[in-house]
């Protein structure tokens, strides 16, 4: 199910489930399965039954990793994440969406040519409308197709703050859309725009509570002092709590963005994995320097 963003803040409280908007129509990209907003510290006394989402393609090993893999699963308060790490050494990151978009990464796949560089992994990137374009900030080879939303709305998105994902080069950042707004002047060479913040430096999102009633399954991008960009994707339905306390803890990254929920996929060929939601926006795609 989708949000319309609206152009004025609406109460967080009053956040329900919405009816699927007309082709263009701006949304949310986390309340497809009736999630009801961002759980926040305020929030944590309602009652909430989340519906069942689907979980995605299992990796076919979780102890050996196949040669040249960048994912790994990790389990974590219970919970089997996988996560998949980008290295400025030996991977490049770029953005990608398709006209008309792809919707999902097997569709991607097999677009690709023969001989374009081998695929690390891939993954689902940024909230979009409904048609599959992005709603917010969008580089894609230095084309710049959407500009920084920076307007006040309901759902997850505009739970400030929320972030951009960028880099040139070998060189990739995540800062709050302020943030960017203030200090980035040059075009990247790729860039996305999602929300919220999982991570301001070294700290979790304000609005987030610990482990608050809304459970999707999620993926997310955080950035670690090494310049490695770790991309994680949970096995099964998790709160953003925990999802935050999972880049804090384990991946270690000062920054990280929630890149979206229940509609989260992952390419790892490595693995022979791949998710088959054909409803996505914004892909970001990881290739092997060769």
């Amino acid at each position: 199910m989708r949000r319309s963003v609206p152009l004025i803040a609406l109460s967080l409280v009053a956040l329900a489930a919405c009816d699927q908007p007309a082709a263009g129509d701006p949304v949310i990209r986390t309340d497809i399965s009736g999630e009801k907003g961002v759980e926040i510290a305020r929030a944590e006394q309602a009652e909430a039954k989340p519906s069942a989402s689907p979980t995605p393609t299992p990796t076919p090993s979780e102890t050996t990793a196949p040669e040249d893999s960048a994912c790994q699963p990790v389990r974590f308060e219970d919970v089997v994440f996988t996560e998949c790490v980008a290295d400025p050494a030996k991977h490049r990151v770029a953005m990608v969406l398709g006209n008309p978009p792809y919707r999902s990464l097997a569709k991607y796949s097999v677009s690709r040519p023969k001989d374009a560089p081998r695929v690390a992994f891939a993954m689902n990137a940024g909230m979009y409308d409904g048609e599959g374009k992005p709603i917010g900030y969008y580089v894609q080879n230095k084309d710049r197709l959407q500009e920084l939303n920076r307007n006040e709305g309901s759902g997850n998105f505009h739970l400030k703050p929320n972030g951009v994902f960028y880099g040139t080069g070998s060189t990739w950042r995540i800062r709050t859309t302020d943030d960017f707004y203030h200090t980035v002047g040059d075009r990247p060479d790729f860039g996305t725009q999602s929300g919220p913040m999982l991570l301001i430096e070294g700290k979790v999102h304000p609005e987030i509570s610990a482990d608050g009633p809304s459970k999707r399954i999620r993926n997310g991008v955080g950035i670690d002092k090494d310049g490695k960009a770790h991309f994680v994707i949970s096995s099964r339905p998790v709160s953003f709590g925990q999802f935050a306390r999972f880049f804090r803890d384990v991946a270690k990254t000062p920054n990280a963005l929630y890149l979206d929920g229940t509609v989260s996929s992952l390419w790892d060929p490595a693995r022979g994995r791949m998710d088959t939601r054909a409803d996505l926006g914004p892909l970001v795609v990881v290739e092997f320097k060769e």
